[in-house]
C-alpha cells in the first residue's frame, strides 16, 4: 500500500470530520508534519482531491477547502447509483466474459481478506479502497458504454461521489467494519447476479449499494452539533 493512498485516506477523513474550515488554505508543509509524510504524497492527494471536488485551486498556486451542501453530496451520490446501476444491467445483459468474471473475483478475494481481521488500520481502509475502485471501474468499463463512463466521470468530479470517497471512517471501528462488510456482501450479491444475467436484479442491487454511502454520510452529519452546523466545507442548510 503506498504512502499516497494512506496519505489521500487520512486527508478525506479531516475534511469529512470539519477540521478545516470552508475556504481554509491547505499547505502542503503544515499537512505533511500532521500526517507524519513527506510533501510529496501530500501533494499527489491534494491533487486527486480537487479532481474529486473537496477542494479547490487558488491565485497562489495552493489549495482551499471548498464549500458545497449536504445536499450536492446526497444528490451527487444518488446519480451515481443510478448510472453504475444502468452498468450493473448492461453487464449482466452482455454476459460476464471469462476474464471480468477472475478480476471480479479477485476483488471479492481481497474485500473478504481485508474484513476477515477484527482490527482495521489505516493500511485496511486504503487497501479497501483501492480494492472497491477497481471493482467499480470494472464494472463501468464492461459496460462498453462510452457516454455512460463520461457521466460517471464527470459525476466523480462532485464532492464525495467516487466510489471509495465515503468509506465508513466516522464511527467506532467495529460500527465501521460491520458496514464495510455488508457493502462487500453486497458485491457479493451484485457479481453473482451479473453472472446470472440477471439485469433487472443488478441494476436493483448497484443501485441501492450507495445507500451505504447516503448512511455514512448521513452518520457524518449526526457527529456534528447543532450549534456548528458546518462539516469539512459543507455548510448545512437548515429549514
Amino acid at each position: 500500500m503506498s504512502l499516497q493512498d494512506t496519505v489521500l485516506m487520512q486527508l478525506r477523513d479531516l475534511i469529512l470530520r470539519g477540521t478545516f474550515e470552508p475556504g481554509q488554505r491547505l499547505a502542503e508543509q503544515q499537512l505533511a508534519e500532521r500526517l507524519g509524510a513527506s510533501r510529496t504524497p501530500v501533494r499527489s492527494a491534494l491533487v486527486t482531491l480537487e479532481q474529486e471536488g473537496l477542494i479547490e485551486s487558488n491565485d497562489t498556486g495552493g489549495y482551499i477547502t471548498r464549500p458545497f451542501t449536504a445536499q450536492e453530496v446526497h444528490d451527487a451520490i444518488a446519480v451515481r447509483g443510478h448510472l453504475e446501476g444502468m452498468a450493473a444491467r448492461l453487464v449482466a445483459e452482455h454476459g460476464v466474459s471469462r476474464q471480468l468474471q477472475g478480476d471480479l473475483q479477485a476483488c471479492l478475494d481481497e474485500g473478504d481478506r481485508l474484513l476477515a481481521s477484527q482490527t482495521l488500520t489505516l493500511d485496511s481502509y486504503a487497501a479497501y479502497a483501492n480494492m472497491n475502485d477497481r471493482f467499480h471501474a470494472l464494472i463501468l468499463a464492461a459496460s462498453g458504454n462510452r457516454a455512460l463512463q463520461r457521466a460517471v466521470t464527470l459525476n466523480n468530479r462532485l464532492p464525495f461521489a467516487p466510489a471509495s470517497a465515503m468509506l465508513p471512517m466516522q464511527g467506532t471501528v467495529t460500527l465501521d467494519r460491520d458496514w464495510m462488510l455488508f457493502a462487500h456482501r453486497q458485491h457479493h450479491q451484485l457479481v453473482a447476479a451479473m453472472k446470472r444475467g440477471e439485469g433487472a436484479r443488478a441494476q436493483a442491487l448497484a443501485t441501492e449499494h450507495t445507500e451505504v454511502a447516503q448512511e455514512n454520510m448521513r452518520l457524518a452529519l449526526e457527529k456534528r452539533t447543532e450549534s456548528e452546523q458546518v462539516l469539512p466545507g459543507i455548510r448545512l442548510v437548515v429549514g
